[in-house]
């Protein structure tokens, strides 16, 4: 059911209600997680100690990754009984503590990343903490690599670049002494490709690059640059426009000049082409676009003169010459990967953005349907969950409102469910939130509520109305003769 129904009448032969309301997922800012110790290496035993939790958890449920997926589910607790219940992203080295604290023995590098505790309260309330924990490498011996080692003087440019197959933080060293200031200028933002354009002699010798992280310290061999200086001079004769004297000057150490004329010297880009919808970035993203709905997407970049744009989909060239796409009556045939290509007519440079479009998920409308469909008193009954949510993250069916005293059973990520105070042993619950009840009895007979919670923290609630019926004719005992 759409979350933004308020009651919508269920089609089935009994009387069913379905409501939705606002998640009752938070984020507790007074629980905390930190790893101790703090500064890790592979093999390390680590516990991921938590603080600031309520003491009433019904449950604890860790996650080992950026969102509350089912993929990144590490183990379920259940505190009543310290049954714990591994996930998916288990990998044998993890246990959880009666205090919701995890343990982790022998620490492998993907062990890094984020960790997230989602508890589960007595009212099927829940509340999640986040923390992050490094593994860090002992590092491997790292490489220069050079786009030449052999330069010509005011004329190459020099790419060096620190090759290390770890995340760490880079250091270069210049003959043995750290990089001098004129040469750091030339550094990208990680630190690790080292650019200088028009070279200079002074700037022959060796390099080194240097990887650490708070466990280790490794340096790179030597690359050896060497920087050749040629001295020109005036030619002779001139020969082309471009060699005139209006085009060139002799500077007074005796070299040759080229002046570029303005018009050719302002030509420049395309650079930061990135596409845009509704003044929002959106380049590397996912759009998503509900049924039958339209967007625009606009190309934006710098150059100078104004490029000529080119869009594809999927690879394909579309026939559309504008800085900007129009997608109406979005479909399914519409899914998929839309770039902006931009060109400068002058220069011939070009570049491109690209952004996926696809569908919103389409919503599903809930109902309880009982089979039998009109069950009499000495049977079985199960009421199925139709629509039930895929993302499904914890569930409890109650026999009356939903509160605790009336609560039957609920069942976490993991499979396992908990029985609750109004359980009588006769209810049985499974994975697709429908509930069987064993052996039915006139007393059975009520309303029965449903409540679901997604990964999303998106909460629904479904009523039923069961009949009970006395046994049949053909049902009954015949009396003794």
């Amino acid at each position: 059911m759409s979350s933004t129904d308020d009651h919508s009448l269920c089609g089935c032969s009994q009387c069913c209600v379905s409501t939705s309301h606002a998640a009752v997922l938070s984020v507790g800012a007074e629980i905390s997680i930190t790893p101790e110790p703090a500064q890790l290496a592979p093999g390390d035993n680590v516990t991921l100690l938590v603080r600031g939790l309520s003491g009433e958890e019904l449950a604890y449920t860790w996650y080992a990754g950026p969102t509350l997926s089912l993929s990144y589910l590490v183990a379920s607790y259940i505190v009543s009984t310290g049954d714990e219940t591994p996930g998916p992203a288990h990998t044998g080295r993890e246990a959880v503590r009666p205090d919701g604290s995890l343990d982790i023995q022998g620490l492998l590098p993907g062990h890094s990343g984020t960790y997230i505790l989602q508890t589960l309260n007595r009212q099927l309330q829940t509340e999640v903490g986040y923390g992050h924990m490094q593994v860090y490498e002992t590092l491997a011996q790292p490489t220069v690599l050079a786009n030449a080692t052999e330069l010509v003087e005011r004329r190459d440019t020099l790419r060096l670049l620190c090759s290390s197959p770890s995340p760490a933080e880079v250091r270069w060293f210049f003959n043995g002494d750290a990089l001098p200031v004129a040469v750091r200028l030339g550094l990208s933002p990680d630190g690790r490709t080292l650019t200088r354009h028009s070279v200079r002699r002074e700037e022959a010798g060796a390099y080194q690059c240097e990887v650490r992280n708070p466990v280790s310290v490794s340096r790179s061999e030597p690359l050896n640059l060497t920087v050749y200086s040629i001295d020109l001079k005036p030619p002779l004769k001139c020969a082309g426009p471009t060699h005139s004297s209006q085009n060139t000057e002799i500077s007074p150490g005796g070299e040759i000049i080229l002046k570029i004329p303005e018009q050719i010297r302002d030509q420049v880009g395309p650079e930061r082409v990135a596409i845009v919808q509704d003044s929002t970035t959106r380049t590397g993203c996912t759009i998503k676009v509900d049924f039958n709905t339209s967007l625009t997407l606009w190309c934006t970049s710098r150059s100078c003169p104004e490029p000529e744009y080119v869009w594809a989909f999927n690879g394909r060239a579309l026939e559309n010459g504008r800085d900007h796409l129009n997608i109406s009556g979005m479909a399914a045939a519409q899914e998929g990967t839309y770039t902006c290509i931009a060109k400068n007519p002058k220069t011939l440079l070009s570049g491109s953005a690209s952004v996926v479009v696809k569908l919103s998920a389409a919503a599903i409308s809930m109902m309880i349907v009982p089979v039998p469909t009109k069950p009499e008193e000495g049977q079985d009954v199960t009421l199925t969950v139709q629509g039930y949510p895929k993302d499904l993250l914890v569930y409890a069916w109650y026999r009356g409102p939903a509160s605790e005293p009336n609560r039957l059973l609920s069942q976490l990520p993991s499979g396992n469910w908990i029985a609750g105070p109004a359980h009588t042993g006769r209810e049985v619950g499974f994975a697709n939130c429908s509930l069987l009840v064993q052996k039915l009895n006139l007393t059975d007979a009520g309303r029965y509520m449903l409540k679901t919670v997604t990964v999303q923290g998106k909460t629904d609630t479904l009523e039923l109305e069961l009949q009970v019926a006395p046994p049949s004719l053909a049902r009954r005992p015949m009396p003794p003769s």
